[in-house]
């Protein structure tokens, strides 16, 4: 992998509504200065479709690394002599370890030169993954796998950094397209760990991410623009406090973290329990066709594109609401799943591009409440996407287990029009008081 040339991300500036850009002399010392600093009074760059592209490959590489165990347990439990009681650890030590990291090191977005932040968090991270291929034991695996889940919100950090380089008339645009590259990470994580680890054993899926989050982060550093920080300068301890008391200051903030909860809870709902009818009979699938949905889920994802240009218009709302209501007619298809895998492929679809386009526009609205906090703000809002995917993935296994896969439809069903009724309420409630969702009040 090599890193594209690229000369014009520091110079080209956000101008017009339209998105005109003015380009500045090139600098004196030439393609191989690196990329200028960007201060508090200029105007920020406008992301070259390299650099937007680099930005959604490094988010999918990072956030990947969350989700390739498992597949994989059976194998790290005989392997390590990891009894099946406790092989279980091995995923939730990552969630855990990824979850300390929204709060203690997404914030620091805020706080630090943000292109020195992922490029140092994509070498420790580089660093852990290779620990883990070759991690001798379960305690030295146990360890690294929750330092990988710590380190591996570097994604958030790059979806705050990237929001930051588009003016406002963009923003919407790159959100869209870097976290399409989180969401295509999530699904397809399980599909490439399960075919490497055919190919070449469950160590090389650890060692081939460590080589390629090397490469991607020797990538950012000669790519991405220094940026000075913005606003008064605080401690750590206080940007932790301010963390929190965005959530209660903000009520755009509350309301879009609430959809968040609701919406990764019902996609979890899906792809947390979906193996379970398919293994079984009469389906009986193996576990790569399984992981062939993956594909068909990313599908979906990608086509959520739109969503942030949407936004970008005015209609963040309206996409939203749509957004909402298909979520809660995927459902419908997703009943026929044991009848019809055609109606799962058309409901997996349906159901992640819904789920994408609000996250998207989630995100591209809670960033414009405080440009100057966007990486609290982005990650205090993924705190509650890991809250809903956990709940979504406890309760549809339970209720699997408990009432089979037409109940757990049932279940994805009604958080899907909770969703729905939460933000017409919300809608409604705005709309008699003047005001709108999408801005502060």
């Amino acid at each position: 992998m090599t890193c594209p040339q690229e000369t014009t991300t520091a110079d080209e500036h956000v101008g017009t509504r339209e998105g005109a850009r003015e380009s500045t002399p090139p600098s004196p010392e030439g393609e191989g200065a690196p990329p200028p600093s960007v201060g508090e009074g200029t105007a920020p760059p406008a992301p070259s479709r390299w650099v937007t592209a680099l930005f959604a490959v490094a988010c999918g590489t990072a956030v990947a690394n969350v989700y390739f165990a498992q597949p994989l347990l059976v194998t790290l439990g005989h392997d390590l002599a990891i009894g099946p009681a406790a092989v279980g650890a091995v995923v939730t030590l990552t969630q855990i370890g990824y979850g300390f990291g929204l709060f203690f090191l997404v914030p620091l977005g805020d706080l630090v030169e943000p292109r020195r932040l992922v490029v140092t968090q994509s070498a420790l991270l580089a660093g852990a993954l290779a620990v883990v291929g070759a991690a001798p034991g379960a305690p030295v695996l146990l360890a690294a796998l929750a330092v990988v889940g710590f380190l591996a919100v570097v994604t958030q950090t790059l979806v705050a950094f990237a929001a930051s380089l588009a003016g406002p008339e963009r923003r919407g645009r790159v959100v869209g397209q870097v976290t399409g590259g989180v969401v295509v990470g999530i699904l397809l994580a399980r599909t490439v760990s399960g075919a490497l680890a055919d190919l070449a054993g469950w160590r090389s899926v650890y060692l081939a991410s460590a080589v390629l989050t090397l490469l991607i982060a020797l990538c950012l550093r000669r790519l991405l623009p220094r940026r000075d920080r913005r606003g008064p300068s605080m401690g750590y301890r206080r940007l932790l406090a301010s963390t929190i008391a965005l959530f209660t200051e903000e009520p755009v903030f509350r309301f879009r973290a609430l959809l968040a909860l609701l919406v990764f809870a019902a996609f979890s709902t899906l792809w947390s329990c979906v193996a379970l009818p398919l293994s079984a009979a009469p389906l009986s699938l193996s576990h790569t066709a399984i992981g062939a949905f993956g594909l068909v889920g990313a599908a979906g994802a990608l086509a959520a594109a739109p969503a942030g240009r949407l936004h970008d218009r005015g209609l963040g709302e309206w996409t939203t609401g749509t957004a909402l209501t298909l979520l809660a007619v995927s459902w419908l298809p997703l009943a026929f799943t044991q009848r019809s895998l055609w109606a799962l492929a058309v409901g997996a679809v349906v159901l992640d591009l819904a789920v994408q386009a609000v996250h998207v526009t989630n995100q591209s609205v809670i960033y414009a409440v405080r440009p100057d906090a966007g990486s609290r703000l982005i990650g205090g809002y993924m705190v509650f996407y890991s809250i809903g995917s956990a709940t979504g993935a406890i309760a549809s296994t339970a209720v699997y287990a408990a009432a089979g896969w037409g109940a757990v439809c049932v279940l994805g069903g009604a958080i899907s029009l909770l969703a729905l009724a939460v933000w017409a309420l919300v809608l409604v409630r705005y709309a008699r008081h003047g005001g709108r969702v999408t801005t502060r009040r």
